[in-house]
């Protein structure tokens, strides 16, 4: 058997992206997903995971979008406060302070534990903690907080991930009626797997705020319709939290 964790990212982004990841689970398969504690609706995701507690929640660090939660990090934004640009933190991750790196990313996990719900894990917007200058805050992190993150390649070999395999081909041209069906053949049995998944319905703010935004909806509709292949079942638990 292969056991797959379906994880909607972006859980905060908008209230739209709410409550797509919201009937992505209660209707289709999404079983997991990961929350942006800097975003204009976290509060609004906080108060859903609360009322929804088969949907397990861990933490999408973000150093790409948006403003930092602390003040004083100054290596990791631009001249007007916010994060910097994806593309200038990977052609640049050296000019990233690790010290405050790890500062804003506790601050992140932090707030999240405030609220009073234990994360499952922890992955990060834009794949960021898979850049391998990060890797020792990204060690750090998770054995502070005691949380698998997800799996970024061979460099994580040492640590506690969430799956043994990780796929973003769910995105964009890929999102296809017979994506899940495919599945079939691409993982050895006995293997575990995290497929990224963006649903969400639509509003205004969603626009404004990502560029990926009317291909969430086509994934929303998938994914409350979707069915795994025979041998695939979703995962029962993430770090000992049943789902």
């Amino acid at each position: 058997m292969i056991e797959v964790l379906i994880n909607a990212d972006d859980f905060g982004l908008t209230k739209a992206v709410n409550y797509g990841i919201l009937d992505s689970h209660k209707y289709g398969i999404v079983n997991s997903t990961t929350i942006m504690m800097n975003a204009n609706a976290t509060e609004h995701a906080i108060e859903i995971a609360k009322k929804t507690p088969s949907l397990k929640v861990g933490i999408h660090l973000v150093l790409t979008w948006g403003k930092p939660l602390l003040s004083d990090v100054p290596s990791l934004v631009d001249e007007d406060g916010y994060f910097k640009k994806q593309g200038v933190v990977y052609a640049n991750p050296n000019d990233i302070s690790l010290a405050e790196l790890e500062r804003e990313w506790s601050a992140q996990i932090e707030r999240f534990l405030e609220f009073g719900l234990f994360p499952t894990h922890f992955d990060s917007h834009h794949h960021v903690h898979g850049i391998k200058a990060f890797l020792p805050v990204i060690q750090r992190l998770s054995e502070k907080y005691r949380l698998p993150v997800r799996n970024a390649g061979e460099h994580f070999s040492g640590m506690q991930t969430v799956t043994d395999l990780f796929f973003d081909d769910f995105y964009g041209d890929m999102v296809a009626e017979d994506y899940f069906q495919n599945l079939k053949g691409r993982v050895n049995d006995g293997a575990s797997v995290e497929i990224m998944t963006h649903p969400a319905y639509l509003d205004e703010e969603l626009f404004t705020v990502s560029s990926y935004n009317d291909k969430r909806l086509r994934e929303t509709s998938i994914l409350t319709k979707a069915k795994l292949p025979e041998g695939y079942s979703l995962r029962f638990s993430i770090n000992q939290v049943k789902i």
